[in-house]
């Protein structure tokens, strides 16, 4: 992945606190909207036009998918996707690849674990690498473009595809 790559070849990057606190954010109100179940603040991690890319984690469980494009397309897709699941989602890992005051580059991990409501007993947990481009939109930054990538094996628990010999 691009940014696993290039992360190794950044200095160290002059960001004010501040806006690194409000780069990583993005992350943290995308994560954060699914597990609240909050639309708002879920879709105010996103620029109008921004684009989603799950296609390669898809793919490696066995669906094919578009890449999702503009906010609203993000949001309708990821919270209906979701709206019988119990999520949590970890950020971590954070870091700031580029970086010119108005645009963003970041590299960070995130967990995901995803439960069917009222049937904790199955489950899907994914651990991704994100790569993400990130603009500054009337002082708020938002993520232009998310990436993710397949970290390791996911591990699957029955949650959101059923099979003939796990169906209650």
């Amino acid at each position: 992945m691009e940014a696993a790559q290039s992360h190794n070849k950044s200095k160290h990057l002059a960001i004010p606190p501040e806006d690194f606190t409000a780069i990583v954010d993005a992350l943290y109100r995308f994560g954060a909207g699914q597990d609240l179940r909050d639309r708002l603040l879920f879709e105010s991690a996103f620029s109008r036009n921004a684009t989603l890319d799950f296609t390669a984690v898809a793919k490696k469980l066995g669906v094919t998918i578009l890449v999702f494009e503009g906010r609203q397309v993000i949001a309708e897709t990821i919270l209906s996707t979701t709206s019988t699941l119990d999520t949590t989602h970890t950020i971590t890992n954070p870091r700031v690849i580029r970086y010119d005051g108005e645009h963003a580059k970041l590299f960070a991990l995130i967990e995901a674990q995803h439960l069917p409501r009222g049937d904790h007993s199955r489950h899907l947990l994914l651990k991704n690498i994100l790569d993400v481009e990130l603009s500054k939109a009337d002082g708020t930054w938002v993520i232009d473009r998310m990436k993710f990538d397949m970290h390791g094996a996911p591990a699957i628990q029955t949650c959101c595809f059923k099979r003939k010999d796990h169906e209650r």
